[in-house]
């Protein structure tokens, strides 16, 4: 079992390097967060085990049952999912990454409830980089205003952008919306902020991701196997 892991593992690895060099990336730019969203602890601790520390979380409950159950880890937990205005404390409380930021009431509620004794906590704002009606995020007109705001936040720290585009089959087309949040990222960094973060690029997409530019994939059924 752990050693299934272990391969897939080598093999998003693989994925991910191969395809910084193709596109002339930097070694290592790329870092790899494995979502581990439904999935069991105990194949978190497998891939943990190969040597993955970041994990990403789409529910809370679930999540914060994890981080206790794999404390002695000491696991690096990202939060990926959408965020309800009543669930911000215990998100602010327990992660060290918040990449659906998707409203600047939310960061805000973040930022109030980040524990003073620790570091700030790193966020990305969402992007409905397709404007689709059935998902979340900042419409590309609000990001400059709530991006400004947000990184004047003392107990955030803005780090970026992160999208989820339409599927796409075509390596072109699921190279275009990812093209479009760097350029958004490019035009935010000329006004003045400083974003490091592209937290784009999945199982299925992951190249195209980081041919744009991606600075994190997010990767689940490559890791895992689909889900239950």
């Amino acid at each position: 079992m752990s050693s299934d892991f272990a391969n897939r593992w080598q093999t998003v690895l693989t994925r991910i390097r191969d395809t910084e060099q193709r596109f002339q990336r930097p070694p290592d730019s790329v870092q790899l967060l494995a979502v581990s969203k439904t999935h069991p602890a105990t194949a978190i601790a497998a891939l943990a085990a190969a040597g993955q520390r970041r994990f990403g979380e789409n529910y809370l409950q679930e999540a914060l049952d994890k981080m206790a159950e794999l404390k002695a880890l000491n696991l690096e937990w990202h939060f990926i999912g959408p965020i309800q205005a009543n669930k911000t404390r215990s998100i602010a409380e327990h992660f060290s990454w918040v990449h659906s930021v998707d409203r600047l009431k939310i960061a805000e509620r973040l930022n109030a409830q980040r524990p003073a004794a620790l570091p700030p906590l790193n966020i990305c704002l969402e992007v409905n980089i397709d404007r689709e009606p059935s998902k979340h995020g900042l419409d590309e007109s609000q990001i400059t205003e709530v991006a400004q705001a947000a990184a004047a936040l003392p107990r955030l720290r803005l780090r970026g952008l992160m999208a989820i585009p339409a599927p796409a089959s075509d390596f072109e087309r699921q190279r275009q919306p990812f093209a479009r949040l760097r350029e958004l990222r490019d035009r935010l960094n000329a006004a003045g902020l400083a974003l490091d973060t592209l937290s784009i690029g999945m199982s299925d997409d992951l190249e195209a991701a980081i041919a744009e530019g991606a600075t994190l994939v997010r990767i689940g059924t490559a890791l895992f196997g689909p889900r239950a």
